[in-house]
């Protein structure tokens, strides 16, 4: 494994296949510890895909070390909550900072650079982020593997939920919420 700190970037169009690739095995990797199968194998399919449209709103960041993408993850400024949600009318509808939160969307980290605070670097940047931009909370659609990490970045979870699929299967979740602090 490569011995140097990863950079924090902003994601491009250009990183879609690096993105891609590192979600699928990261949820290869870390969903089987949380789901049985076919859940599991349908939550790699359908939410370990990346959103072009973080990609071009410049709001999806890479962690990269030695020249590979090892994290991944960012926030979103429109209605949609999570990759594989469906086409939702407002996906795309810029929301307002004064009385929505910034929604927090598609984390992965490779399973070999797991627990070395990655995710917490992307969550401490989308966090600054949307400060800037006047939101005053982020709110997410957590997986059970992401679960730790947003309750100790200071999430709150609101309540249990089974993610829809497109293919009609669902996988337990939660709802969270986490203030803005100014």
């Amino acid at each position: 494994m490569p011995d140097s700190e990863p950079l924090l970037r902003v994601a491009t169009l250009d990183d879609r296949e690096a993105v891609d690739a590192l979600m699928q095995a990261s949820a290869a990797a870390h969903f089987p510890r949380f789901y049985e199968e076919p859940a599991c194998s349908s939550a790699v399919r359908y939410i370990a895909v990346v959103d072009p449209m973080l990609l071009e709103d410049g709001t999806y960041y890479v962690l990269e070390a030695d020249g590979e993408v090892v994290a991944c993850g960012g926030w979103s400024r429109r209605g949609k909550l999570y990759t594989g949600s469906g086409d939702a009318e407002d996906d795309e509808r810029l929301i307002d900072p004064a009385t929505e939160p910034a929604r927090v969307r598609a984390m992965f980290v490779r399973d070999d650079w797991s627990r070395r605070g990655l995710g917490r670097r992307i969550l401490e940047e989308c966090d600054a982020a949307a400060r800037r931009e006047g939101f005053r909370e982020l709110a997410l659609m957590s997986t059970l593997p992401g679960l730790p990490l947003y309750l100790s970045y200071g999430f709150v979870k609101h309540g249990d939920v089974d993610i829809p699929l497109p293919d009609g299967l669902a996988v337990p979740g939660a709802t969270m919420t986490k203030p803005i602090e100014p």
